[in-house]
């Protein structure tokens, strides 16, 4: 199915749509290149129906779901180009030299557009959950459980109280297990992905705070979070994994933990200095 141009099938299947799919059908037929980084709450709002309505749309062209969707809508625009789709300004015709410029522009205008959209009460009221919790615990799948295992990393070279698990199962078990003196930190760049949504609704109904590090203001994960931070870059359905998006989370993760650093200084201080000192044990 992926293989399949997903606009032949959308005009295919066009009279057996109802009037609101319909309208979904239009608009991503008029915006392209825009759907392609909507979330599915993004291209509700700007068709004006409910997110369960774009699922049915999915869903009646025989598609599993609006990831799918994204996927084959990739590959379309890639077929147009006669060329897979790397990102939104590398080609394979570009040398070196080009792809060199072109991979710093993009991580550069990643992390600007991620300044940009910076909150500074939100960074501020997260950091004081996070100080305030009991426990810490950083939630991810895929390639964003890598990154939330990069924040623990980070924070438990200043504190005791943080958590990750690799598994998923793991990962429902931890939130059932949450009370309202702990902190979520979920990073997802979707917001819809179905595990970390799972995550975020049990967490959620145990009472912890929600911390949100995601693309979308408005997606399925920040509809359960107190506080949202997003990060700036654009990752295709195809580029899943990219470093720009990558290096956008880790910016608000390092920003995150500085703060805390800042503000717990004596106890910062004093953990770096154990946990610097035992790793120093392990080298020669």
């Amino acid at each position: 199915m992926a293989n399949q141009d997903i606009f032949s099938l959308i005009h295919s299947r066009y009279n057996s749509f109802t009037n609101t799919e319909k309208k979904v059908a239009d608009y991503i037929l008029e915006n392209i290149k825009d759907v392609i980084y909507m979330s599915i709450t993004d291209l509700a709002d700007a068709c004006n129906v409910g997110e369960s309505s774009v699922f049915r749309f999915c869903k009646t062209m025989d598609l599993k779901g609006y990831q799918e969707f994204k996927i084959m809508l990739a590959h379309s625009i890639s077929l147009d180009n006669e060329t897979p789709q790397l990102s939104s300004a590398i080609t394979m015709q570009d040398t070196i030299a080009e792809l060199s410029s072109k991979v710093l522009s993009s991580n550069v205008q990643a992390l600007t557009e991620t300044f940009n959209l910076l909150s500074e009460q939100d960074i501020a009221l997260a950091v004081e959950c996070m100080i305030n919790a009991q426990r810490i615990h950083f939630f991810g799948v895929g390639s964003s459980l890598l990154t939330a295992m990069e924040a623990k990393n980070k924070f438990m070279r200043i504190t005791n109280k943080t958590e990750c698990s690799l598994d998923s199962h793991l990962q429902i078990m931890s939130a059932a297990l949450m009370t309202k003196q702990d902190v979520a930190v979920l990073i997802s760049y979707s917001g819809s992905t179905k595990d970390t949504i799972e995550v975020a609704k049990v967490a959620k109904e145990r009472g912890a705070k929600i911390i949100s590090i995601t693309r979308f203001a408005k997606s399925p994960l920040t509809s359960f979070s107190d506080i949202t931070l997003l990060c700036g870059a654009n990752e295709g359905p195809l580029q899943g994994g990219s470093l720009s998006a990558k290096i956008s989370q880790l910016y608000l993760l390092d920003l995150l933990y500085l703060e805390y650093f800042k503000q717990t200084n004596k106890d910062s201080v004093h953990n770096k200095e154990l946990t610097a000192q035992a790793v120093i044990e392990k080298m020669l």
